[in-house]
């Protein structure tokens, strides 16, 4: 049997090619670490609607969408329109612009906790100053987070996102490690870490920190880590000590906000004090946002002394307010229950898949975001993830690829709006076909 990477290899030459340019002028031949896989990342020219064609002019369906953040596919007309108009008027003015107050606005009529808003240009981004604000807020130095989550890559992000089991200490009382070499010592002396979908281990350390505590920051529903979906009674329990603590509870929903009109708070009916936001809120340019209760973004307010300065050449960019503003406005309450009917039946379909060739594999679905785990057991939370099978994981990947779909080199996914059932079913198709050829280098269990 020719190997996947093989195919790969015979399939996309002019990929193969440009990486080779590449790796003469950047680290690795790219610009984003999450855009490389072995033996070399696939190259796109274009997009349109859920598909995508690579340098060799290979269609294929995005199962991906820029990791989460297209939500109504590629050059979505009103989006074009958007930008090109916007464009035509002019890029960026050191001033504020009318396109931003819409797009605030709007924000703040769907996200339960938003009082007010302030836009960035990334995830990170908003992370950094949302755990920033809670400690100006609150006086305090330290941040709880997730084991598994994944909050960008500033100082205190890079903390326990992908730690190796064997170093990160009991699966009830994690130890913070730097998932990278340029992580300062500081930053594990500053943040805590909590395990996740656990209610009574984190009260029990947030209970132990809260004196020096100024925040706990989750994703709901842990996106990057896996899509895995927190139990309610653990959210409802981190929103209970912490107001009964006086610390923050922040809500990272870069990814998850696309499972309703306002987000996985909604859904579940908990509201932080501060929350996250970024992918479709761009419509597919740079844009993030972070917002919350009305007393703590005050903060921000230059009017008033002290306040805590944020600046950036491209906050609130008017391309990406406009951007955003026509994707925000496309999805309607039936626009999302249609994205998380479809989402839901093709992790019952891929479910039975699975189980129709006697793989173990375990689908963590939630609206319309997806992941596969090469596990028998449920991934309820980061250790589960760790224990799952990483060489089944990267022969499905790049076979996939090679079947003509993308999905990340963990097996996350996310549908979008263009995605009627015919494209779906070919998704589902090609896992069928892959993991049947697959299966006898793997062996059976």
């Amino acid at each position: 049997m020719t190997s996947p990477e093989e195919t790969y290899r015979r399939t996309t030459p002019r990929s193969r090619e440009l990486h080779e340019r590449a790796v003469a002028v950047m680290p690795g031949g790219t610009t984003r670490t999450t855009t490389y896989f072995p033996p070399y990342p696939l190259y796109i020219e274009r997009g349109e609607g859920c598909f995508i064609w690579d340098a060799d002019c290979t269609e294929r369906v995005d199962m991906l969408g820029n990791y989460s953040a297209m939500i109504l596919g590629h050059a979505h007309p009103k989006i074009v329109e958007a930008i090109r108009d916007q464009a035509a008027r002019g890029t960026g003015f050191a001033a504020a612009n009318p396109v931003e107050v819409e797009l605030a606005t709007l924000l703040c009529e769907r996200v339960p906790s938003f009082d007010a808003v302030r836009f960035c240009n990334s995830g990170t981004e908003a992370t950094m100053f949302a755990m920033r604000l809670a400690r100006a807020f609150t006086g305090r130095p330290k941040i709880a987070r997730m084991e598994g989550g994944y909050h960008g890559t500033h100082d205190y992000a890079e903390v326990s996102t992908h730690p190796l089991v064997d170093d990160a200490g009991p699966p009830d009382a994690p130890i913070a490690v730097r998932d990278s070499i340029g992580t300062p010592e500081w930053a594990l002396e500053n943040v805590v870490v909590l395990p996740f979908n656990d209610p009574d281990a984190a009260e029990a350390i947030i209970r132990r920190e809260a004196g020096s505590l100024a925040a706990v920051i989750l994703e709901p529903i842990i996106g990057a880590g896996g899509v895995i979906a927190a139990r309610p009674v653990f959210l409802q329990r981190l929103r209970d000590v912490t107001v009964e603590l006086g610390i923050l509870l922040i809500f990272d929903e870069v990814i998850s906000f696309r499972v309703g009109p306002g987000g996985a708070q909604e859904m579940y009916g908990v509201t932080p004090d501060l929350t996250t936001l970024g992918k479709i809120i761009g419509g597919g340019l740079p844009v993030a946002a972070f917002g919350g209760r009305a007393d703590v973004m005050e903060l921000l307010d230059p009017r008033r002394e002290p306040n805590l300065a944020q600046g950036g050449t491209y906050n609130g960019n008017p391309l990406g307010m406009a951007a955003g503003l026509a994707c925000m406005r496309e999805l309607t309450p039936d626009v999302f229950a249609e994205l998380n009917r479809k989402g839901e039946r093709v992790a019952e379909q891929l479910s039975e898949v699975f189980a129709s060739h006697g793989v173990p594999a375990q689908i963590n679905g939630v609206g319309s975001l997806l992941a596969i785990h090469f596990s028998d057991k449920p991934v309820v939370d980061y250790r589960a993830v760790a224990a799952s099978d990483k060489k089944r994981m990267r022969d499905f990947f790049l076979a996939l690829v090679n079947h003509g779909v993308l999905m990340a080199p963990r097996g996350m996914g996310a549908i979008s709006t263009p995605m009627d059932e015919d494209v779906l079913q070919r998704f589902v198709d090609a896992v069928d076909e892959v993991v049947g050829e697959l299966k006898p280098a793997w062996g059976s269990g």
